[in-house]
């Protein structure tokens, strides 16, 4: 079963393309595929995450939050199987 991550993500955020392309080396390993969400599109979205951009996000489950925490999103991936 193919699983959604989420990215919060904003145009123009460096972090948030790097958390991207890190997230793009593991598909080789786990069976996910990533939402890219802007939160500047989204009023409520940005209320609740502000400045905390980029977050990975599992569903409601918040994974890591500026950089991509290998060791949590392999533990979150190896737990979906």
């Amino acid at each position: 079963m193919t699983r959604k991550l989420t990215v919060l993500s904003r145009g123009y955020c460096h972090l948030c393309h790097q958390m991207i392309a890190e997230l793009e080396k593991l598909r080789g390993r786990h069976d996910f595929v990533v939402d890219v969400v802007d939160v500047d599109r989204d009023p409520a979205l940005e209320e609740k995450w502000g400045d905390k951009v980029p977050v990975l996000l599992d569903g409601d489950l918040e994974i890591c939050h500026y950089f991509l925490d290998l060791e949590a999103v392999e533990a979150r991936l190896g737990r979906m199987k």
